[in-house]
C-alpha cells in the first residue's frame, strides 16, 4: 500500500479522485438519504399515543406507510453499497459490452428509484398530512425527518440518472471497421475524380501505347512503302 508523502500526492491518490466524482458523491448522498429514512421510521416509526399503550405507525396509523419507508430506504441504501463497489472496478472492466450493461443498468435503477420516491414522498406525505400529530409522544420528529429525506431523495436519483445518461452518450462503443489484410489498414470510401481534377495519365514508355499518338502528323502516322532493291545482273 503506499503511503502519500504529502498532501498533493494525498490529493493525486486514487481514493481521493474516486470520492470527488460527481457520481460518487450522488451515491454517498442517495445512500446517507435511505439511512435516515430507514432508521428514523425503524426506531421511532411505531408510537403508542395518550390514549393507549399499543404500538401504532407514526404515519395515521398506516402500517403500510411505514413499512414501505423502512423496507425502500433499507434497499435503497445496499443499492448504494453495491454501486459504489462497483465503482471502484469500474476502470478495470476490459469488455465495451460489460462496462456498457452496467451503465445501462445503472440509469434504469436510478430511473426506477426517482420513480419509488416521488411515489413514497406523496404517499407519505399525504398520511401525515391526515394523522393527528398531537396525540403522539416522540414520532413526530421521525416522521418528518423522514419525509423530508425522502423528497431529497428524488432529486438526488434524478441526478444520478442524468450523470449515468452522461456516462452512455460518452461511453458509446465504437463501430467495428474491416480491414483489408491482417495489418489493420482501414477501408475507406473512394469518390470520384472531379471535373475540376486532371487525369493521370499513364506513364510513357517504350513499348507502352500513348493516346497521344492519334495526335501525330499523318506522315509518321502512315506507314511507309517497302523500297525496291535492285538486283545484280547475273
Amino acid at each position: 500500500m503506499h503511503i502519500p508523502e504529502s498532501l498533493q500526492d494525498l490529493a493525486d491518490s486514487e481514493a481521493v479522485q474516486f470520492l470527488k466524482r460527481p457520481k460518487t458523491i450522488t451515491r454517498i448522498f442517495a445512500g446517507v438519504f435511505s439511512l435516515v429514512v430507514f432508521s428514523s421510521l425503524l426506531t421511532d416509526g411505531h408510537q403508542n399515543n395518550t390514549e393507549t399503550s399499543r404500538l401504532r405507525c407514526v404515519l395515521n396509523g398506516n402500517s403500510t406507510a411505514c413499512g414501505f419507508a423502512v423496507g425502500a430506504g433499507l434497499l435503497a441504501f445496499l443499492t448504494c453499497l453495491a454501486f459504489l463497489a462497483l465503482d471502484t472496478h469500474e476502470s478495470r472492466i476490459g469488455s465495451s459490452r460489460f462496462k456498457t450493461a452496467f451503465q445501462l443498468l445503472d440509469f434504469i435503477l436510478a430511473v426506477l428509484w426517482t420513480g419509488i420516491w416521488f411515489v413514497g414522498f406523496c404517499f407519505l406525505a399525504n398520511q401525515w398530512q391526515h394523522s393527528p400529530p398531537e396525540g403522539l409522544l416522540l414520532g413526530s420528529s421521525s416522521a418528518k425527518a423522514a419525509i423530508t429525506f425522502t423528497f431529497f431523495s428524488v432529486l438526488v436519483w434524478a441526478f444520478q440518472a442524468y450523470l449515468a445518461l452522461q456516462d452512455l452518450r460518452n461511453d458509446a462503443p465504437v463501430p467495428y471497421k474491416r480491414s483489408l489484410d491482417e495489418g489493420g489498414v482501414a477501408l475507406t470510401t473512394l469518390s470520384p475524380p472531379s471535373a475540376a481534377s486532371p487525369v493521370n495519365t499513364p506513364p510513357a514508355g517504350p513499348n507502352s501505347l500513348n493516346y497521344a499518338s492519334s495526335a501525330l502528323s499523318p506522315y509518321l502516322a502512315t506507314p511507309k512503302a517497302p523500297r525496291l532493291a535492285m538486283m545484280p545482273d547475273n
